[in-house]
């Protein structure tokens, strides 16, 4: 391939993957099937944290997922390096294709090629595992892996469920990966309000406690379908005004809510939608707080406001086991009645709710679980409403009452702007909840 002097390029197609040095010679291949042959060599890998950087100094034995969504990445391997030593790097935020990574092997050979080569890698979800052989041939890539198909998601859909309108009902709403919320679907299960839910498993929900005519801790779980099941019964103490989250990507969270007076017990529930029995509380007890899941692995939660003799716009954050940290002070304006959903694959956005009048403010919340100050409102201002997430990274508010019930809803985008008002679709209610699946 003349014309091509100090570069390596990646050629894909048809199932093969080949790198050419200048000559043109074929110097790494892979065809169908290969991919079978290949130990697994992210054994014993140690994963570090994300990396966000234009540049960075890769150590042997570590593994690095690449977020290029911003900047292309320059890596530069160890300077000296022993037989065996490999290395991972993956595209963690599927940008390669956008924002390349260079490899700069900092004096050691390339797959044979001197340090004077420039070594990228431009494929959207590619992996690269690298293990030094020996001085001749240096860095050599033992598994260069990309799926640029994108993975189907399983949590793009979600359910709006449960609530009162004029009395309780137990009819739910799709919501499509568009974020287009479908008519009625006849209820399952018992009739209720001021209930909790969220996502489990990785790919269902979860909808728990309430009140009927008195407090219930039955719940119903949710399939991959958007299908709900029957009542299965309670566990934990009945409880109505509680709130729920998913924490550790695939379980969720029960926490907070009134019995005859304000509680902070919360219940955990397992991958497998088990809810497990009172944990005691901690952070102060209140009703009718928010809940979303938040931070860059997906696997922690974050709780907000509520009522305790007052509004309150306190916060407490759940760690990726399932624990509940101690009070953070208020940011933003305190109420309840609000709700809340992860949005941006990381971020979360708390909105809507009741300050001594309705409200329509939200605040953003950090992949890191701060909470931002307010943003002017956008929608119609109620309480009581529901939020999920949908289509992997979106989010979407619904329903509420302003005074009287209304079924609007607003979508949110990835980067976390509110929409405008949609038109209703479904029984206007207040009192319910949503969950993805």
């Amino acid at each position: 391939m003349s014309g091509i002097v100090g570069s390596r390029l990646n050629i894909r197609g048809s199932g093969i993957v080949a790198q050419l040095g200048t000559d043109g010679q074929v110097l790494t291949s892979a065809g169908a099937g290969v991919a079978a042959e290949y130990e697994d060599l992210a054994a014993g890998i140690s994963w570090q944290s994300v990396v966000t950087g234009s540049t960075m100094t890769a150590v042997a034995g570590n593994g690095y997922p690449i977020n290029t969504t911003s900047n292309t990445c320059t890596i530069t391997l160890p300077a000296s390096a022993s037989a065996g030593d490999t290395i991972i790097f993956t595209d963690y935020a599927r940008n390669w294709a956008t924002n390349k990574i260079i490899i700069d092997s900092n004096g050691l050979n390339y797959q044979g090629d001197a340090d004077t080569y420039t070594v990228e890698y431009t494929t959207a979800g590619q992996s690269l595992h690298i293990t030094y052989m020996d001085s001749t041939k240096g860095w050599v890539p033992t598994l260069d892996d990309d799926v640029t198909d994108v993975p189907t998601q399983t949590d793009g859909q979600g359910i709006f469920a449960y609530g009162i309108a004029g009395s309780n009902v137990s009819m739910s709403n799709l919501i499509s990966t568009s974020g287009v919320v479908a008519t009625d679907v006849t209820g399952v299960g018992t009739a209720r309000r001021l209930l909790g839910a969220c996502e489990y498993g990785g790919d269902k929900g979860i909808f728990g406690f309430g009140f009927t005519s008195s407090l219930v801790s039955l719940t119903n779980l949710v399939s991959n379908t958007g299908v709900i099941g029957t009542d299965v019964t309670g566990v934990g103490t009945a409880r109505l005004g509680l709130e729920a989250a998913t924490y550790g990507t695939d379980k969720g969270i029960f926490a907070y809510g009134e019995t005859s007076s304000n509680v902070s017990l919360s219940n955990l529930v397992s991958s497998s939608g088990v809810v497990a029995t009172d944990t005691s509380g901690v952070g102060t007890a209140r009703r009718y707080s928010s809940a979303c899941e938040y931070s860059a692995g997906k696997d922690k939660a974050i709780f907000f406001g509520g009522f305790t003799s007052a509004v309150s716009g306190v916060t407490n954050l759940v760690s990726n086991t399932g624990v509940v940290a101690t009070d953070v002070s208020a940011v933003g304006t305190a109420r309840d009645g609000s709700a809340a959903a992860d949005y941006g694959g990381d971020k979360g956005i708390i909105g809507f709710g009741n300050d001594g009048g309705y409200a329509g403010m939200t605040n953003l919340v950090s992949n890191t679980g701060v909470v931002a100050t307010d943003v002017s409102a956008v929608g119609t201002a109620r309480s009581f409403l529901a939020a999920t997430q949908y289509d992997a990274e979106k989010a979407i508010f619904g329903y509420g009452t302003t005074g009287s019930n209304v079924s609007t809803s607003n979508l949110v985008s990835n980067a976390g702007v509110v929409a405008t008002d949609t038109t209703g679709v479904g029984t206007a209610r207040q009192g319910l909840k949503a969950c993805s699946f």
